[in-house]
């Protein structure tokens, strides 16, 4: 998993809980690298779970729930880094539907070994996308807030059914509020 999504997370959390935190967390779970993290370096996602394990102790909130927060926060910080993404896109859904096709190739050709979920898209109206996620990192929580950061991005309401798929991944209907 690359770094940025490290170094956002141990951001985020010094921004809601404060610096104490952040360490209270690397020294907790243990972790191999030490907790520094630089944003072009790759490390084990485990070490994500396991801030995630320590931060849903230390503050009473689910896992779940804390990688839906920061998968929304997560996304300002793509949109912030990689504006270009977003270049021509004027609604949420069509940014959804680019995600495979364009920002996964991009990053492959900056990081040829970069492990990304896929995503395969069909849209079934102009206010409706069925998503499929699929990833042996089962974050399927992160993706939701990532979702739900592009669509607060775009200043959309929206709302999201998941359905777990038997064949390891998971359908995300997105839907437009008119």
């Amino acid at each position: 998993m690359k770094g940025i999504v490290f170094t956002s997370l141990l951001r985020m959390v010094e921004e809601a809980h404060g610096f104490d935190m952040v360490d209270t967390l690397i020294e907790k779970a243990d972790l191999p690298s030490g907790g520094i993290y630089t944003a072009v370096g790759t490390y084990d996602h485990a070490e994500a779970v396991s801030l995630m394990a320590v931060l849903s102790e230390e503050t009473g909130v689910t896992i779940p729930e804390l990688l839906k927060v920061f998968g929304e926060y997560l996304f300002g910080v793509f949109v912030a880094g990689y504006p270009e993404f977003l270049e021509g896109v004027v609604d949420p859904l069509g940014f959804l539907e680019r995600v495979e096709s364009y920002i996964h190739r991009e990053v492959r050709k900056l990081d040829p070994d970069a492990v990304v979920p896929g995503f395969t898209c069909r849209r079934l109206s102009p206010h409706k996308l069925e998503m499929i996620y699929s990833s042996g990192r089962h974050l399927e929580d992160l993706c939701e807030g990532l979702i739900s950061g592009s669509m607060k991005f775009f200043k959309k309401e929206f709302s999201i059914e998941r359905e777990v798929l038997e064949n390891q991944g998971e359908k995300f209907l997105i839907t437009l509020e008119s």
